[in-house]
């Protein structure tokens, strides 16, 4: 475990047992950081602990509990989404639950908030947590917290593996046009940009774009990846409009496959793309999309056995 200096004030990170979240940590301890970590009562944290990081239990929806796990704190980075993880208290994540992060940074003095948003947020009202997202932007700047907002594409190990690892099973499945290019992410990149963001010279309330060289099409990252692999991925697509059709008769039950298939019909009109300029300045070189889709196809591959 790389050494930190007790004497330097932490960083809290919340969403710290999620995918996105743990590799954020592993990048703060990279980095020589002190990290604390926003741990659910009934989370288990013991890959955390066993690394060295402070463990504080407290809830999203307990503004008090945000404040104890702030005092002390120098930053805070939350990649929580109500969203990805479901349950029946994923909305409350995704709008209060923000909404008392800002609280609690504004009442603590955080120095430096890091939100992890989602790309064109504030194009979406139809998406909810899309939008969700673009007003918890609006209550840090509103509290006149110091944040920063990376807004992030679509996460290529997620959005690939909706039918299994599309490596082993040759096959992806996308909803709408395969052909219509958008922008990607890998999970990894971004841990190491948000932890990067903690101490990066970015002005107070920007909304910073994360992704690729360029925006590529569904066909094109299984075309990508098939090549590295050395089989080919098929592709197959579901009509955008039969998604929304059951997102309008399921989502009256079940909300989140309303608003995922919201997600895919906005993916279809082109516009998910973003400007990675400023994400270049701060950051370093953006990556390319076959450098991209090379490593992680190389991720999903067996290691030969020795």
């Amino acid at each position: 475990m790389p050494a930190t200096d007790s004497t330097n004030p932490c960083v809290l990170v919340v969403g710290a047992t999620g995918s996105l979240g743990s590799k954020v940590v592993d990048e703060l301890l990279a980095r020589g950081k002190n990290v604390r970590a926003l741990v659910r009562p009934t989370s288990d944290a013991g890959r955390l602990e066993s690394r060295g990081v402070q463990i504080t239990r407290g809830d999203m929806l307990d503004v008090d509990s945000l404040v104890a796990a702030m005092n002390g704190a120098d930053a805070v980075v939350t990649t929580a989404a109500g969203y990805t993880r479901g349950g029946k208290n994923a909305n409350d994540i995704d709008t209060i639950g923000n909404a008392n992060l800002a609280e609690a940074a504004h009442r603590t003095g955080i120095r430096r908030f890091v939100l992890t948003s989602i790309l064109t947020s504030d194009q979406t009202p139809d998406v909810p947590h899309f939008w969700h997202k673009k007003l918890a932007e609006d209550r840090l700047e509103q509290l006149g917290v110091p944040f920063v907002a990376l807004r992030p594409g679509a996460f290529l190990d997620q959005v690939t593996s909706m039918a299994g690892d599309p490596v082993d099973k040759g096959r992806m499945v996308w909803i709408g046009k395969a052909t219509v290019p958008l922008t990607f992410v890998h999970t990894s990149d971004l841990a190491a940009y948000l932890a990067a963001a903690v101490d990066v010279a970015a002005e107070a309330g920007e909304r910073i774009d994360i992704g690729w060289d360029r925006p590529v099409s569904m066909r094109e990252v299984a075309d990508v990846m098939g090549r590295q692999a050395g089989r080919e991925i098929k592709v197959r697509s579901v009509p955008s409009a039969v998604a929304r059709g059951a997102g309008a008769v399921v989502g009256r039950f079940v909300p989140l496959v309303k608003d995922m298939a919201a997600m895919f019909h906005w993916f279809e009109t082109g516009r998910y793309v973003a400007d990675p300029s400023r994400q270049e300045q701060l950051f370093g070189p953006v990556p390319t999309a076959e450098e991209a889709l090379a490593r992680f196809t190389d991720e999903l591959r067996p290691t030969p056995h020795r």
